[in-house]
């Protein structure tokens, strides 16, 4: 009798823990792109706690069950992976993953089907300084875009990209630090140990910014 009671006492404990834990349980949605605007298709959204993995649909998207201080791991062919820790208040994520520091990777996520082939002209490079030492050699930031690419130029004191059409009477390239635009005084005046990451965007990338992004953007993001 008293063994019996055990098994009783037993199983009503387990269906309460595994009615506790299913109850932790939450749904997390989110959006993987690269350059914040151009989705990213079928990158693989790992949880780590149930070893789940989900695919980002056409549009970037993506839904999962997590458990509430769980952690995810972003990753597809051609870019750097991300690891994010969740928080009970995480319910909707929005992630923008780097191309690693080759330009072949660009073909790389188009040949897994990543990108689409027509969104290929979005970007001329992506240097970052986690991944390019390089950066604490250049006594200037100018210095460092000119050098990223040589489709950049310095054209009567002002950044041009190489093959990109002017539409508004410039042919100068948008500058944009930490999402706001500065002249090239400004750009001037920042000092590359403080950069974390330059992307330099041209066609529809660029053309995301607008009628003065047509002639390319330049993308800084400060540590």
């Amino acid at each position: 009798m008293i063994n019996l009671f055990k098994k009783a006492s037993l199983l009503v404990f387990l269906l309460l823990f595994v009615s506790i834990s299913y109850s932790q349980e939450r749904i997390v949605t989110g959006q993987v792109t690269t350059f914040k605007k151009i989705a990213v298709v079928n990158a693989e959204i790992k949880v780590q706690s149930s070893k789940v993995t989900v695919l980002t649909d056409t549009t970037g998207y993506f839904k999962v069950s997590c458990s509430p201080k769980d952690k995810i791991k972003i990753s597809a062919n051609g870019f750097i992976s991300q690891k994010i820790k969740l928080d009970e208040k995480t319910n909707d994520l929005s992630i923008n993953l780097k191309f690693k520091p080759s330009e072949k990777n660009i073909d790389v996520a188009i040949g897994y089907g990543h990108i689409k082939e027509k969104d290929k002209t979005f970007s001329l490079t992506s240097i970052r300084s986690e991944t390019n030492s390089q950066f604490a050699q250049f006594s200037n930031i100018i210095d460092i875009i000119l050098n990223s690419s040589p489709s950049i130029a310095i054209k009567n004191g002002e950044i041009i990209i190489r093959g990109e059409s002017s539409l508004n009477g410039s042919s100068a390239a948008l500058i944009l630090v930490n999402g706001s635009e500065v002249n090239m005084s400004q750009l001037s005046a920042i000092q590359p140990l403080d950069v974390k990451s330059i992307d330099i965007l041209k066609g529809s990338g660029g053309a995301i910014y607008g009628v003065r992004g047509a002639n390319g953007v330049v993308l800084i993001t400060l540590k």
